[in-house]
């Protein structure tokens, strides 16, 4: 995406803040791609029945998040970074509901690799897991689980994530680091 068009959007969002209903309007053209992009990039990780599809993921993140009356959106970095909370909440909301439906079973382990976490095909149980550890690990060290928050559920870049949380580049590696192995210990401890 372009500085101009960043900028752009950061304006659009700005007037969001101040309650122009008109922002609302003008900006999803700009940042649907994006979004439809993320929950594409979340759901090929999950099982190949998800009965979700990236559309439906797009307008319900979209839906709550036009609807956020006390965020003061900053800049696109921000806005996409709480569009990684929100899709994250709606994938974890409609993994539990699938398990209800199975009638439980226990979660398996997710194994980490590189740069990205990779799922095996009943993933409900893996995304529930590793969604667990993450809130263990933010009990601990929230800014670490909030890397792997923007990074892994938001797709965000390490810069990206840095600029979103205000932080350098290689504080941003660091925690990245740190987080996937803490991540793996934990879901192939457990």
């Amino acid at each position: 995406m372009s500085s101009n068009s960043s900028g752009e959007i950061t304006q659009m969002l700005l007037e969001l803040t101040d309650g122009n209903a008109d922002a609302v309007d003008q900006i999803l053209p700009h940042i649907y791609d994006e979004l439809r992009r993320l929950a594409g990039s979340y759901l090929r990780r999950e099982r190949s029945d998800h009965t979700l599809q990236p559309t439906a993921l797009v307008h319900e993140a979209y839906m709550k998040l036009i609807d956020q009356r006390q965020v003061k959106w900053q800049n696109r970095a921000h806005f996409f970074g709480i569009a990684a909370q929100v899709m994250r909440r709606i994938l974890m909301d409609h993994a539990r509901k699938h398990l209800a439906n199975k009638r439980g079973g226990d979660a398996e382990i997710l194994p980490l690799e590189e740069e990205i976490f990779v799922v095996s095909p009943d993933k409900s149980n893996e995304l529930l897991a590793l969604d667990e550890a993450l809130e263990r690990l933010a009990k601990m060290d929230p800014p670490k689980a909030r890397v792997v928050e923007l990074r892994y559920f938001g797709g965000l870049s390490i810069e990206e994530t840095a600029e979103v949380m205000g932080i350098s580049v290689p504080t941003v590696n660091r925690h990245w680091k740190f987080a996937k192995a803490w991540l793996h210990s934990e879901l192939t401890n457990s």
